[in-house]
């Protein structure tokens, strides 16, 4: 088991799907008290916080039509003026982080180079964030030149006023010596403050550290634990290491049907260590009633996906076993049914 071993697809989109959204919904100062006709005066006459304000509206089109023309509009002039909130969200609008989709609506090609421009502004006025955000664009080198020390010093500013996405990234900065000095009681610390804010992949990988007992003692019942709290909403990494816990009763009490179970959700989101695990479940009928077509089926969709040198001829091995108790028109019907599976999972990019 590859204690923290998670798609860098699903990493990302729940990274964006936290982040992104805190960006613009922290950014939201809007005066209910205020008529929206008073709202456009006090913008014409210079009041930034109500320029941005007013962007926020016409983005949202909650209060009246979306018009993110206009919405750009007064999120320039505010952010001209120094206005941190709207320097955010110009640059999350770049980075196509902006979750009122305003980049897509008006067709803005994304740029990272001039999404750092605006995060980097309102990164230097403290702004949590962008601060975060500026720590991505330099932990990824888009729109930046790769630098893991300056990626370090955004996300620890960020992580210090209690980004648990940002405290998620130094994590695993400390985990991975990248930018800092390796050091996984650091990686522990700040991954546990994600944790505790329901932060996922905080969860995930803290569950990983205690399962190999790095920077924490070694404590199968504890990364059960956090596995279990990133397993229920849905990570499937998170689903299949729980699940071979189980499996192996390692933490938990040996339970083959629960084991089956968490992989059954997590080979079904693409999983391949669980798609491998949940044909093995099959070929053994461990949770599961023993089933060679079933065992096949999953072991050559495993067989096909991302799998670490060695680790891909167990995969072949066991499926060509599988395969050795079905029939010609068996296999046949089977390979079908998994290209058909693939049709309707393609592989994200």
């Amino acid at each position: 088991m590859n204690a923290r071993s998670m798609s860098l697809w699903a990493a990302l989109a729940l990274l964006l799907g936290s982040a992104g959204a805190s960006a613009q919904l922290k950014s939201a100062s809007v005066r209910p008290s205020e008529s929206f006709e008073t709202l456009q005066k006090l913008a014409a006459s210079g009041d930034a916080s109500v320029q941005f304000d007013l962007g926020l509206q016409y983005a949202m089109g909650f209060i009246v039509p979306k018009n993110c023309a206009l919405a750009m509009t007064w999120y320039r002039k505010a952010a001209d003026q120094g206005n941190a909130a709207a320097q955010t969200e110009l640059g999350a609008t770049y980075a196509w982080k902006d979750i009122w989709s305003c980049n897509s609506a008006l067709g803005i090609p994304r740029d990272n180079g001039e999404a750092a421009v605006w995060f980097r502004k309102a990164a230097e006025q403290g702004r949590e964030d962008a601060q975060c955000f500026l720590g991505e664009l330099y932990n990824d080198g888009d729109g930046l030149p790769r630098d893991y020390v300056q990626a370090a010093l955004w996300f620890r500013k960020a992580a210090e006023q209690g980004s648990a996405s940002a405290q998620w990234r130094l994590g695993w900065l400390y985990e991975s010596g990248q930018g800092i000095p390796k050091d996984y009681t650091q990686a522990a610390v700040w991954y546990r403050k994600a944790a505790e804010q329901g932060f996922t992949e905080g969860q995930f990988y803290l569950g990983g550290l205690y399962h190999d007992g790095e920077g924490v003692p070694q404590d199968d019942a504890q990364a059960a634990f956090w596995w279990r709290k990133a397993a229920q909403v849905g990570l499937a990494a998170a689903q299949n290491n729980l699940g071979e816990l189980y499996d192996y009763g390692h933490g938990v009490p040996q339970d083959y049907t629960q084991a089956a179970t968490l992989y059954r959700k997590a080979a079904e989101q693409s999983d391949t260590a669980a798609q491998y695990n949940l044909g093995r479940a099959y070929f053994t009928g461990h949770g599961v009633p023993k089933d060679y077509g079933q065992a096949y089926f999953w072991l050559d969709i495993a067989a096909t996906g991302k799998i670490e040198g060695s680790e891909q001829k167990d995969v072949e091995h066991d499926r060509d076993l599988a395969a050795s108790h079905l029939s010609q028109a068996n296999l046949t019907q089977l390979q079908k049914r998994a290209r058909k599976w693939f049709e309707d999972h393609p592989v994200r990019p």
